[in-house]
């Protein structure tokens, strides 16, 4: 083999996905001093996605200071790739560890995602790639839309800053005054889970209590978001609720699709296409992809699985390396993945898996290299035997 391909997501709170590679890079050379190793780190669009591009693709951090979730001054940033492209964590402005120990998700605010978004789209980015995960936030992006020029309004006609806790007092919204840049963007919100807007699968219910939110403000949030739900259905005539993933982050994926017209993918889809996937694997021996457990939900499209759906078209063998394998995943292979292996060794509970996850891995790709330089040794042995007959 010459040209291996690495890309792992993170194992969360073990190993992000750029020590991953290196430790999956210093293996491989170590059975194949010469060989082409191409690594790309993985993210979901949670903490890490703006470096995980930025270690992939190049460009720089932009730094500056946006509201954060209680709308107090947080130093932020974004990524600015080589191509123009905007890579944004909306955890950078909104997130929960911003939030600290006052998590009250009622009255936290998505303001700074729209400021960050302003300030891409100003500086001239065509293209705005908005990470959804991490928040701190129930505010249906209605903090993000106002940034960029939205303004909701009350039923006596007064316009105000909406939150989670005050989006049932929302009477109308008008987008005439969004920056009209916008227009020109392709403003993509990216997401690795596909929950609805409201309900018992929707953001507050299952996201809220995370956040800080009790029962009784968790029904509340509920409420507020089918509010939310139904103006922007009379006001804008679009329907969120069936939209996949409008949940994501407080309801900021269903907001950016309907104040800001963004298109929601997949986080995996999103980061492959701004990667340039097909261009990237085209040419690869092998993909080695991973992430801190393959099970049921990953088959819905994370990474190991986006991934190994799109080398399959290529034709490209994809190994997955996970922390752990759920039951239930034999549908894995017919999505295009070529083999899957844990590193949890010694089948210890995660506590102490994690503490040992780094040699754990070095390991195993030593045991997976051990076995392709077998692979090599029989292939060389059965040419020399066809020279020599």
């Amino acid at each position: 083999m010459k040209k291996w391909l690495l890309m792992p997501d993170s194992f969360k709170g073990t190993m992000s996905s750029a020590e991953i590679c290196a430790i999956m890079q210093r293996e491989i050379r170590s059975f194949y001093p010469q060989a082409q190793i191409r690594s790309v780190p993985i993210a979901d669009g949670g903490e890490g996605t703006v470096d995980a591009f930025l270690a992939a693709l190049g460009g720089k951090r932009v730094s500056l200071t946006v509201k954060g979730p209680h709308w107090e001054p947080v130093e932020s940033f974004y990524g600015l790739l080589p191509d123009g492209t905007a890579v944004i964590e909306m955890a950078a402005a909104a997130g929960l560890p911003l939030a600290g120990e006052n998590r009250r998700v009622d009255l936290a605010t998505t303001y700074g995602v729209g400021q960050l978004i302003r300030d891409a789209v100003c500086a001239g980015c065509k293209k705005v790639v908005v990470g959804l995960g991490g928040s701190a936030t129930n505010d249906g992006g209605t903090g993000a839309a106002a940034a960029l020029g939205a303004v909701f309004r009350d039923a006596k006609g007064g316009a105000f800053f909406p939150v989670g806790g005050t989006l049932d007092r929302i009477a109308s919204v008008d987008l005439s005054g969004v920056l009209p840049e916008l227009a020109q963007v392709d403003l993509v919100a990216m997401c690795d889970i596909r929950n609805p807007f409201y309900g018992p699968e929707g953001a507050a219910v299952v996201f809220g209590p995370q956040k800080g939110a009790d029962r009784a403000m968790v029904q509340q949030l509920d409420r507020n978001l089918q509010h939310l739900a139904g103006v922007i259905r009379s006001c804008l005539g679009k329907e969120i609720q069936t939209l996949p993933g409008a949940g994501a982050a407080g309801g900021l994926g269903g907001g950016l699709a309907a104040f800001l017209d963004a298109k929601m993918q997949m986080g995996i889809d999103a980061v492959l296409d701004t990667l340039h996937f097909e261009q990237l694997a085209a040419d690869a021996d092998l993909i080695f992809t991973g992430e801190g457990k393959l099970d049921v939900q990953s088959l819905q499209g994370k990474a190991v699985i986006g991934i190994a759906r799109r080398a399959k078209k290529l034709g490209v063998p994809v190994i997955a390396v996970v922390g752990d394998i759920g039951d239930g995943i034999e549908a894995a292979y017919q999505q295009g993945v070529s083999a899957i292996f844990s590193i949890n060794r010694v089948a210890v509970p995660y506590e102490q898996a994690k503490a040992r996850a780094k040699s754990d891995l070095a390991l195993t790709m030593q045991n997976l290299m051990r076995c392709f330089s077998l692979r090599k040794r029989r292939v060389q042995d059965d040419e020399q035997a066809s020279k020599s007959t």
